[in-house]
């Protein structure tokens, strides 16, 4: 029986391989948009993260993403240099995943168990972009139909060892995926925007970094979107 389980196993992993292959070859061809999709499955330095967190995106139906590993030096480099290394398809492709507390949330507001009036959000942005708090403001305001005064919306950067308590990833690895606390996201419409439909993120590593099809990335996070940024 266990010899069964270990083959019927073995061949499911082959399927979901050939499946993220086929994924990956319809995204568009331009060589600095897509890496190698053999880097997916065979990749130079895998971990335990890595692994783990691919393990939830194919589960979860998503099959066009991919992990590079980076130099360590990678923060020092200017984004022209960070998108060459991944391979982007411009400096606009390049994002963060930033935790913020809303400081004047009500006193039964504690948690993220309401994600349309939560203690927290995780924001993503382009490292290019200027986030602008005030807009999510509005945004939530209007979520909860103007019944919470918007004196009770005041969204700032949490401290990093809240961040890292909430997410389980420190400064640099944060990302959306297999997060400690299930953290509503609000997503940058500007990132939903971009061509090709693939951008770049933390991937719980600060020298991991996930690429991932932005389509699949709203179906599976369902994100809240939200235009929060500037140039």
């Amino acid at each position: 029986m266990e010899a069964a389980l270990a083959e019927l196993e073995r061949v499911q992993l082959q399927i979901l391989q050939r499946i993220s292959k086929l994924e990956l070859s319809h995204l568009p061809q331009n060589a600095k948009t897509i890496p190698s999709s053999s880097s997916l499955t065979n990749g130079d330095a895998s971990s335990d993260v890595e692994a783990c967190l691919s393990n939830i995106l194919r589960s979860n139906g998503v099959n066009g993403f991919i992990f590079k590993r980076v130099a360590s030096g990678y923060y020092d480099w200017p984004l022209e240099s960070r998108r060459d290394v991944l391979g982007a398809a411009s400096v606009h492709h390049l994002c963060k995943s930033i935790v913020l507390v809303n400081t004047q949330a009500p006193s039964n507001v504690i948690d993220c168990s309401d994600r349309n009036n939560s203690k927290y959000y995780v924001v993503v942005v382009q490292y290019t972009a200027r986030f602008n708090a005030e807009t999510v403001k509005n945004f939530l305001y209007t979520l909860n139909n103007g019944k919470i005064s918007k004196k009770k919306f005041n969204l700032r950067l949490a401290p990093e060892e809240t961040s890292i308590k909430l997410t389980g990833y420190e400064h640099n690895a944060v990302t959306c995926i297999g997060m400690q606390t299930d953290i509503p996201v609000i997503l940058d419409e500007a990132i939903v925007k971009l061509d090709p439909d693939f951008f770049w993120l933390g991937g719980g590593e600060v020298d991991l970094k996930l690429g991932i099809r932005i389509s699949e990335f709203i179906n599976f996070v369902k994100p809240f979107i939200v235009s929060c940024s500037g140039t």
